[in-house]
């Protein structure tokens, strides 16, 4: 009798472990979930032309990207959480949205809180000033030298440039504030990559601000080469590696690349040519001056 019920009992325990396996016990990942569900939610901090809400609907060249790829995945709709710059990582591990998709720059301090998809965009830095107030600054040291007051945005990788610079800044939480900042005289300055910055002062003809040429910024000698990256949870290696294959498709063709940013201001330049990666960047493995 004790042998037969054992023998009933250890049935039932593998019918049950067999059961719960079926009834879908184990967790779906992010992007199973995302599939079955048909859509995915991301998060997005209200700078153009990366991402942005215009008429309630969701826009950008990170948006369009992050369209075409999960399209490819075979996630239809993509929803956007509206989110300041310097939360997004912190909402993303919070469970606020699936996915990052605001044009954020690759960063060894970043990596070490989530994990980047490969380069989407290659960046460069810009300077807003109000009209014939540029005064010769060209880059950030200029800016130093004059001693002028700096607006850059939290988060952004201006204010770690500034920071290394050891010049003293006054944060905003969007490229709209930098804007208002120097408008007002609270700033001189506003630094922010110079894609933005261009398609702030192209759709605000009557603000009265410039922009500089673009630059590349250097700290110690080394150009501070930058790549933004749709960035996701450090466990969803298996979302990543699958954005990573439908993002390639559309950056290693030129046309495709363009048909999907290309109307938000962007060119062939900002398009990823394979020169650096993901991981180079994580580990700050930036190419020297003369290299």
């Amino acid at each position: 009798m004790k042998l037969k019920g054992l023998a009933a009992a250890t049935s039932i325990l593998a019918l049950t472990l067999s059961l719960g396996a079926c009834g879908g016990g184990e967790e779906k990942s992010t992007l199973q979930k995302a599939i079955d569900d048909g859509k995915i939610t991301i998060g997005f901090a209200g700078e153009a032309p990366y991402s942005f809400e215009e008429g309630g609907e969701l826009q950008g060249a990170s948006v369009s990207l992050a369209k075409a790829v999960f399209k490819e995945l075979g996630v239809e709709d993509v929803e956007g959480v509206n989110t300041e710059f310097g939360s997004l990582i912190p909402g993303l591990n919070a469970d606020r949205f699936d996915a990052i998709s605001a044009g954020m720059s690759i960063l060894p301090d970043r990596c070490e809180q989530a994990s980047f998809g490969d380069p989407e965009f290659m960046y460069t830095t810009a300077l807003m000033t109000k009209e014939g107030k540029q005064d010769g600054m060209k880059n950030l040291e200029d800016v130093k030298k004059k001693g002028v007051k700096l607006a850059t945005m939290t988060g952004a990788i201006e204010s770690d440039y500034a920071k290394d610079l050891g010049i003293k800044t006054q944060q905003v939480g969007t490229p709209q504030d930098g804007m208002d900042a120097v408008t007002t005289g609270r700033a001189d300055v506003f630094a922010l990559t110079a894609i933005s910055l261009n398609w702030m002062a192209k759709n605000n003809a009557d603000a009265g601000v410039e922009v500089s040429d673009s630059f590349v910024q250097e700290i110690d000698g080394v150009p501070q080469v930058g790549a933004g990256a749709t960035v996701f949870r450090t466990d969803d290696k298996e979302l990543r590696d699958e954005w990573n294959k439908g993002l390639e498709k559309i950056v290693s063709d030129e046309k495709s690349y363009l048909d999907a940013v290309g109307d938000y201001g962007f060119t062939k330049e900002e398009r990823p040519d394979g020169s650096i990666t993901t991981d180079q960047l994580c580990k700050g493995e930036l190419p020297t001056a003369d290299s």
